[in-house]
């Protein structure tokens, strides 16, 4: 029986690992972890992330090919084949301090492998490491293997949350990287054999390592910059009178551009996006290209613009104040389908409103109060450090913040909405009923485009959509630079 470990229990390893237990039987999967609390909630009838289909898959499967275990050092002693899917997140200090990856828990599981290892190995690179990470770890590795062969393999996780158990069962495909040399092509091809269970083979593409490596960064920094794209546009048609909507249909029906991520919105978040861009953006710089960094620097800059262009509109239109206006915030995740907040546009939109002293009232049907109010209060890439994803409640809170319930009691005595994530529920919620609990006049500011504004218009609403044809009342207003 081949038996498969995963170094790090998140929203890569999780997920990945349970699948590949429920598609193939006959392999032992540990994912393993130091954090207890983690654990725990794996083993629970409360997993530790929200995931639509995630409960069914690892219910399925947990205590029979499915195990989850802080016993690092055992599990990782007897597996054949070792996933390594801890954290890489940006440098707060020191060389590349905001754009570096910082690769210290990477190097722990790295050693931690040489030290426990009887066997030979092969270790795959899961998490989003920078290109040439795999020379680093075969280093580390070589150096203490006390005669021990370890293979490095780069097989790059392209989930989207939301949708990541029905992208693991059907992907568009699975990449691998690895050494081109006998040993390593024979690497490849054992993994290879454990995603063919149940992925067509011409969907599984092998690649050397530092290809695999940089078509990571490479897929996240083009599907930001599309994000990005339509976002600087969305800003043309609000100054224009364009319907950017109308736009991203008619260029998405180029075959060779295509529909996807062509949504306008407040802004793109996740774990990914930025902080893919950023390492991309260090790299580029440390290999002497300043000018394809400065071209990937845009997409963060327009991102961040994207946000800040939201919040100046919600005051502008607010008589250019929103202080001690209670201002409802519909929408905390990065997007629906998930509890994840790690650099939701929300977190930016809200800190710019409490700059302006405004009084918040948040709901979102996945995030926990304690979840949003550490968000309001952590500085900037501290969300991706193990001691801030402990389970535990902020020291302190941010005063002029409150958490709703539901919908209505967040926007009961409101003097504006700000839509902030795509949730299904905002779409047919009762907006006359809210209209009628809330200050006049009554402003609805859609950073998703989800809401009916003609229908919100005849309600009473002044509603301002990202990238649509301003009302007059917004033109009377014009946005703070």
């Amino acid at each position: 029986m081949v038996k498969i470990c995963c170094i790090g229990a998140g929203y890569v390893g999780g997920p990945t690992m349970a699948v590949i237990a429920l598609k193939c039987p006959d392999i032992e999967v540990v994912v393993v972890d130091i954090s207890e609390p983690r654990i725990a909630a794996w083993n629970s009838d409360q997993l530790p992330i929200y995931e639509p289909g995630l409960d069914d898959v690892v219910k399925q499967c947990r205590g029979k090919n499915l195990f989850f275990s802080t016993d690092v050092e055992k599990h990782v002693a007897e597996a054949d084949i070792v996933f390594v899917s801890v954290n890489t997140p940006t440098k707060t200090q020191g060389l590349g301090a905001g754009k570096a990856a910082d690769l210290t828990y990477w190097e722990s599981a790295a050693r931690t492998i040489a030290d426990v290892s009887k066997s030979d190995k092969i270790v795959v690179e899961k998490s989003t490491v920078p290109v040439k990470t795999a020379e680093a770890i075969e280093k580390i590795l070589t150096h203490n293997s006390k005669g021990i062969k370890f293979q490095i393999l780069s097989n790059p996780e392209f989930l989207a949350e939301g949708t990541a158990i029905e992208d693991l069962f059907q992907p568009d495909r699975v990449l691998i990287g690895g050494r081109e040399t006998p040993e390593g092509q024979k690497a490849i091809q054992s993994l290879k054999s454990v995603y063919a269970h149940w992925v067509p083979e011409d969907r599984i593409l092998t690649t050397n390592l530092w290809s695999a490596e940089l078509s990571k960064l490479a897929a996240n920094a083009f599907l930001a910059q599309r994000i990005s794209s339509v976002n600087a546009m969305s800003a043309l048609c609000e100054a224009t009178g364009a319907d950017v909507a109308e736009v991203s249909y008619a260029i998405g029906k180029d075959s060779r551009i295509g529909p996807k991520f062509l949504n306008a919105s407040v802004g793109f978040g996740g774990s990914c996006f930025q902080k893919d861009i950023l390492n991309l953006v260090y790299i580029c710089e440390c290999n002497g290209l300043p000018e394809v960094a400065e071209y990937w620097k845009q997409v963060i800059k327009i991102n961040d613009h994207q946000k800040s262009r939201f919040v100046n509109r919600v005051v502008s239109s607010m008589f250019n104040t929103v202080s001690q206006k209670k201002i409802a915030i519909l929408g905390f995740a990065f997007k629906k389908d998930t509890g994840d907040t790690r650099e939701t546009p929300a977190i930016d939109v809200c800190k710019g409103l409490l700059g302006d002293k405004a009084v918040l009232s948040i709901y979102d049907p996945q995030v926990t109060e304690d979840q949003i109010q550490r968000d309001l209060i952590m500085k900037k890439f501290d969300w991706d450090h193990p001691l801030h994803l402990q389970p535990k409640s902020p020291k302190s809170s941010v005063k002029q913040v409150s958490i709703a319930w539901d919908a209505y009691e967040a926007t009961k005595g409101a003097h504006g909405i700000c839509i902030l994530t795509e949730w299904e529920e905002f779409k047919t919620i009762d907006y006359k009923k809210i209209y009628d609990s809330m200050q006049k006049p009554a402003f609805v500011f859609d950073g998703r485009n989800v809401v009916n504004a003609e229908a919100l218009r005849e309600i009473g609403f002044i509603v301002y959509s990202i990238g649509k044809p301003l009302d007059a009342w917004l033109k009377d207003m014009p946005a703070i630079a």
